[in-house]
């Protein structure tokens, strides 16, 4: 079925981005995995062919693009490599910017996003703690005003870009009541700032990922982003934006391995036929086909109703959902397809396998996205203020 929202100036992009990919990344792969980092020569790269600042404004260094379609596109084809690296590029690419571009000063901006543009800065977003999960009002990090300054005192978890980060936007709780939280940007280099060990994950090794810890940092209001108190309104107003991005990289992510599967599977054979032709595989492979395809039709739909500034917390839920949901099932019957090689790590099934298991988790864990569908119909409790 053509995606018909994706022009010519779109398909162009793409492949833009897949040369990109095809010269910069397939060579470094397992390199990454290794070393559990994406090195910063690739940032650099990504940064030099325009890729960083899709949104940025011209002045600041980017490429002035107000379609978001074009990031869209661009993590598409990073998930079509790798999971892990269009985790951590869209954080940068698809989360951070927002912050930046719509909250950020003049000053602000001047001060950080050439730098965003070129790879020369790497950021990361720094909201989960290890008691707190997804329920992101419940934030034990705090910022105390103490005359002209703040001094932030907290610990983060599961930090993508967490080792590699120049800035970080902290969430951080500035106030007595339930909600009252504020986002500041934390330059890596503050004393204070401390960043633990590469955690040692099941999947997307390509990605680092630490927990953060902040000391007694001493920041000033030129590091506020945003108004004061208001982080907690800034982060769900963007988190439909996280949502669908989870949505259409997962997406991306199984199209690709159920395609690699179906390869596999007209080609290897057992009791003397292909693997595909057994009846089994047929009809499983007929309904992921299906599958895909519908949630495709409403991920695309997702991306119309975001790029006409109509996208609603509940649909981005839904898609969040779906699209992880199918993914996981999906993966694992490509997997046991694959047979005993399915559990080699050498073969892209079994690391697409480990790599797809967190998407059911961040952004919102799945429950939290059900829960998010089911108050929409009028049941549950009220949230707390």
């Amino acid at each position: 079925m053509t995606r018909l929202h994706f022009d010519k100036e779109h398909a162009l992009f793409r492949e833009t981005v897949q040369g990109f990919i095809r010269d910069h990344v397939t060579p470094s792969l397992k390199r990454f995995r290794d070393e559990r980092q994406i090195d910063r020569s690739l940032w650099l790269a990504a940064g030099g062919q325009g890729l960083l600042g899709l949104e940025v404004p011209e002045r600041y260094g980017g490429a002035g693009v107000a379609d978001h379609r074009f990031v869209v596109v661009l993590c598409e084809e990073l998930a079509r490599s790798s999971l892990a690296l269009a985790s951590s590029i869209g954080i940068q690419v698809d989360l951070v910017a927002p912050y930046l571009l719509q909250l950020g000063t003049d000053k602000q901006k001047e001060r950080w996003l050439p730098g965003f543009c070129t790879g020369e800065l790497v950021t990361a977003l720094a909201m989960t703690e290890p008691g707190a999960g997804s329920d992101l009002a419940a934030l034990n990090t705090r910022a105390l005003r103490d005359g002209t300054r703040w001094i932030l005192n907290g610990a983060k978890a599961f930090i993508t870009n967490g080792t590699s980060a120049n800035l970080v936007v902290v969430a951080a709780r500035t106030g007595d009541r339930h909600r009252n939280i504020t986002l500041f940007a934390v330059e890596s280099t503050k004393p204070g700032f401390q960043v633990g060990s590469k955690l040692d994950k099941i999947g997307q090794h390509e990605a680092d990922t630490a927990e953060l810890f902040f000391s007694d940092i001493e920041l000033s209001d030129d590091e506020v982003i945003g108004n004061v108190g208001f982080g907690w309104e800034y982060m769900r107003e963007r988190l439909a934006r996280e949502r669908l991005h989870t949505a259409y990289v997962s997406l991306a992510h199984v199209e690709t391995i159920f395609d690699l599967t179906l390869e596999y599977v007209t080609t290897r054979n057992a009791f003397g036929r292909s693997i595909g032709s057994f009846q089994n595989s047929r009809f499983r492979l007929a309904e992921a086909r299906i599958e895909l395809d519908v949630a495709r039709a409403y991920v695309d739909r997702c991306v119309d109703e975001f790029v006409a500034g109509r996208l609603s917390e509940v649909d981005a839920a839904k898609a969040k959902y779906f699209t992880t949901e199918i993914q996981n099932r999906i993966i694992d019957f490509c997997l046991q397809l694959h047979g005993g090689y399915g559990y080699i790590e050498e073969y892209a099934v079994a690391r697409g396998w480990a790599d797809a298991r967190v998407t059911r988790i961040y952004a919102g864990s799945n429950e939290i996205m059900k829960e998010i569908v089911g108050r929409s119909l009028g049941l549950g409790e009220p949230r707390p203020t």
